[in-house]
């Protein structure tokens, strides 16, 4: 008798720029850039101790040549998307709060801004921060809003009072009160630069010594939009918690000021300067 026989089924493509991988791709956990960003930003930029900062670095960064203490401590109150905005119209997917502490550095004689701690308040903002080596945790964050109309929020003016907290599984790490003064040619001069960071992965095995992955990248938003930036008097209040060393790692030791800038810029890909 004779026989017969056919090609198995085709497997199909798993999709998804970020796991996890399914057949329809809808159930990854961020799409693929670019992603765009709408928000307003909180500074309070300040003076810590300098071998601080230096502690925070790694062996291959070096300080910043001026001004090596400053920090700029930034709440951020966001609402992004992708391509075509389908997460605006679902705004469980594209608003969330974020929190950073940001210092300047050198790497190959280039200055850079980089992110050396950061709260987060979604899952898919944690998945994002992977992927660009930002040293993201989950937050509780609460910032105040500006609207144009009525007494229940200030205005972006002279005067405006704004107030924003910081939390993580529920101790209190950081408050900031500003006071908006006068208008300003700049949002301060810490995270003004492109930014530095190392996305590093341990080994898998137990015991096993350095990185599976060890790289050195660089990035910095596209289509940078904003308003008018404030200048404000600043008040920073920074703890310790049993699982966070904030106020510890980068102690206040003088506010140099506070600022408010409403903004929008985009994310689409970094530039990867070494393979360690």
């Amino acid at each position: 008798a004779g026989s017969s026989s056919s090609a198995p089924p085709a497997v199909p493509e798993l999709k998804g720029f970020a796991p996890p991988y399914t057949v329809s791709g809808r159930s990854a956990l961020i799409p693929d850039p670019p992603w765009f960003y709408s928000g307003d930003l909180l500074t309070v930029e300040y003076r810590t101790d300098v071998e601080k900062v230096r502690a925070l670095l790694p062996d291959d960064v070096e300080l910043a040549e001026e001004d090596p203490g400053a920090v700029a401590f930034i709440w951020a109150d966001w609402q992004s998307c992708s391509t075509g905005g389908a997460e605006l119209l679902d705004p469980a997917r594209s608003q969330y709060k974020e929190t950073f502490a940001v210092v300047r550095c050198r790497y190959e004689d280039v200055t850079y801004s980089r992110c050396v701690l950061i709260w987060v308040t979604t899952d898919f903002a944690i998945a994002r921060g992977l992927h660009q080596g930002y040293p993201k945790k989950l937050g509780s964050i609460h910032q105040t809003r500006p609207m144009p109309y009525g007494q229940g929020a200030p205005r972006i003016e002279a005067g405006g009072r704004f107030g924003a907290t910081l939390a993580a599984y529920d101790h209190r790490l950081a408050q900031a009160v500003i006071t908006l003064t006068e208008p300003s040619s700049s949002n301060g001069f810490v995270n003004a630069l492109p930014m530095l960071h190392h996305r590093q992965v341990r080994p898998i095995e137990r015991g096993a010594e350095g990185w599976a992955l060890d790289e050195v990248l660089t990035m910095s938003g596209v289509g940078f939009e904003h308003g008018q930036a404030w200048k404000a008097e600043a008040a920073l209040d920074l703890f310790d918690s049993p699982w966070d060393d904030l106020a510890s790692t980068l102690p206040v030791r003088e506010v140099i000021s506070g600022y408010y800038l409403q903004v929008g810029t985009s994310w689409d890909g970094g530039t990867t300067l070494a393979h360690r």
